[in-house]
């Protein structure tokens, strides 16, 4: 399984592009997004930015693996997490609806 990762461009190089994510920097392939400029968040699988994010999905993105972390070490709190979620009814996608 692959999970992607909301990573922050800290340096735009053209085909690739330095980016950030909790501290960490690593060189990402750009070739399927095009160059970004540095503070674009990208959704990035194994080394490859795959999607051009906007800042609040990142932040969506970052909470939910927030939430897999500490449901992974037995926390159970972690509902604030998930705010846009909290006290409503699910929603199907509209592709989905009839």
């Amino acid at each position: 399984m692959c999970i992607g990762i909301p990573m922050q461009i800290v340096e735009s190089r053209g085909e690739t592009a330095i980016c950030a994510y909790r501290g960490q920097h690593s060189q990402i392939d750009m070739m399927l997004v095009g160059e970004q400029a540095a503070g674009t968040w990208l959704l990035v699988f194994l080394d490859t930015a795959r999607e051009v994010l906007s800042a609040e999905r990142a932040a969506q993105i970052n909470d939910a693996l927030e939430a897999m972390r500490l449901a992974m070490a037995g926390q159970t709190d972690f509902d604030h997490l998930f705010a846009d979620l909290v006290d409503r009814e699910p929603e199907l996608p509209e592709f989905l609806r009839t």
